[in-house]
């Protein structure tokens, strides 16, 4: 059997599209599935459900990928192997949180480039536009706090997020913190709300968390990076809602103030996503790792 046409396959059945692998795979549409109809006559049985959008594969197909997609995965890392002992190494393309990557990602990745490894990363707070690129190739890896579903992608808890109440100092001598834990943000009237977005992402997830209840207050300043809000708060602007990763430094010399203290505080994942099989990607399986490793102190 051709291994050609098992690559198209094991693509095809990861990525649940013809044209979403003839991306991925460098080829044109009608080449994949051309390929696709070699195989199924040389199967003798249909591998995929064509459907209004993409494709879902039959039993066969399923009993195909499951036995040909490790093989061909540990050719890959076999073929990448030989390619960084010729002296090729590939560049690294990344996405996710401006904040994140620039706090977390990109320090822990920074000893790779000593070793001839290069990067690329693209910004973006979108998740869903982050899974996207990286479905298209685009990206080689995405951290995201949303966990992404399908065969297509594989993804690895990270780490958690602790979600910290703040405000300057001045703000929060004026908070009851007695108050505020038995009455919830009535006690909180009156002080200035900063945000990434209108929507009020943050505050929300804090308030139906602690206080199970959704905000009724509207941002006063809105700033889409949250190294941006995390200087409005220590400017005096209002209070927000930040990761203790981004804050902590200032939360410990008293620059802002932690307003609450909840017995179970907000927690996000993130999580460390790939397209399936690709950490037979030498260059991309060692970044992994190293984020994996990383990540045990964050």
């Amino acid at each position: 059997m051709d291994l050609a046409l098992l690559r198209t396959f094991v693509a095809v059945h990861r990525a649940g599209s013809f044209t979403r692998a003839a991306t991925l795979l460098g080829l044109s549409q009608p080449a994949v599935t051309s390929q696709i109809r070699t195989l199924e006559r040389q199967m003798g049985r249909p591998l995929f459900h064509r459907r209004a959008r993409g494709v879902t594969p039959t039993a066969v197909g399923d009993e195909l990928a499951h036995k040909a997609a490790p093989h061909l995965d540990a050719l890959l890392r076999i073929a990448e192997t030989e390619r960084e002992v010729a002296g090729a190494l590939r560049t690294l393309h990344l996405a996710g949180p401006p904040e994140f990557l620039s706090l977390r990602v990109l320090p822990a990745l920074a000893p790779l480039v000593g070793q001839g490894q290069t990067l690329r990363t693209a910004f973006t707070s979108d998740a869903e536009q982050a899974l996207d690129g990286l479905a298209a190739g685009q990206h080689d890896l995405v951290v995201t706090t949303s966990r992404p579903r399908g065969g297509l992608f594989s993804a690895s808890p990270l780490c958690d997020e602790d979600q910290v109440l703040v405000a300057a100092p001045y703000w929060a001598a004026l908070v009851d913190r007695a108050e505020l834990r038995d009455k919830g943000p009535l006690a909180l009237d009156g002080i200035p709300v900063v945000e990434v977005h209108e929507s009020l992402p943050l505050v929300t997830r804090y308030w139906g968390s602690v206080f199970d209840r959704v905000p009724e207050c509207a941002a006063t300043v809105v700033a889409p990076d949250l190294r941006a809000v995390l200087e409005c708060v220590r400017a005096g602007a209002g209070l927000a809602v930040l990761p203790r990763y981004l804050c902590g430094d200032d939360l410990a010399a008293g620059r802002i103030v932690a307003l609450l203290d909840p017995d179970v505080p907000p927690l996000r994942t993130w999580f460390l996503a790939v397209r399936a099989g690709s950490l037979g990607l030498a260059h991309l399986a060692r970044a992994h790792d190293r984020l994996l490793r990383a990540a045990v102190r964050w």
